[in-house]
């Protein structure tokens, strides 16, 4: 553990927070072991914490996706390297290594996903997040077309669409915040277990 400060706003103790928010992140320090720091960042706000993971359950674990985890994971680590967002690429640079069971993949989509172990759809659906992340105003025909090309349906690439947004919000609210990742993000998914 770190003594560096993990945000720019003050952290409100998880104790004082409302029983509901108190439950989810005591829930999830729980099962990982830590709170990441999102949490307790976002909790300087308790409406907006409880409204930012409600959306993020509703997008990340939507029933009837077509998308895998790892994938929904790729295009967060993606948009959030183009973003300049140290805490995503960190922390869900984590949860690919994982779902991907690939102690390679966070860094190579971080670092260039063309160049990265991963298959032309995937390419391709990275290329459609970042153009939703840089010019969704440009979106066109074409694109759904190239979309479809590469077996995607409607929504399929709303999926996409949704996750680049959220994200969007996401990092850039992490860099507001100065919000620094967990040390425990670093190294997960790096080894075999």
């Amino acid at each position: 553990m770190t003594d560096k400060k993990i945000s720019r706003y003050p952290i409100p103790d998880v104790l004082d927070l409302p029983e509901d928010l108190k439950e989810m992140i005591l829930g999830v320090q729980e099962k990982a072991g830590f709170i990441p720091n999102v949490f307790l960042t976002l909790a300087h706000r308790p409406e907006e914490l409880r409204a930012f993971f409600n959306y993020h359950d509703a997008i990340m674990m939507r029933d009837g996706s077509n998308l895998t985890k790892a994938e929904k994971e790729m295009i967060i680590v993606a948009t959030s390297a183009d973003n300049n967002c140290l805490y995503c690429v960190v922390a869900h640079g984590a949860l690919l290594r994982i779902y991907a069971k690939e102690p390679l993949i966070a860094d190579q989509i971080a670092g260039n996903y063309h160049k990265a172990d991963i298959t032309d759809r995937q390419k391709a659906m990275l290329d459609f997040a970042l153009l939703v992340s840089n010019a969704a105003h440009t979106i066109n025909e074409d694109d759904f077309e190239m979309m479809y090309a590469h077996g995607f349906n409607d929504e399929d690439i709303w999926d996409i669409g949704a996750i680049t947004a959220f994200f969007g919000l996401s990092n850039r609210m992490a860099n507001l915040t100065s919000m620094r990742p967990n040390d425990e993000f670093f190294s997960m998914g790096r080894a075999p277990r």
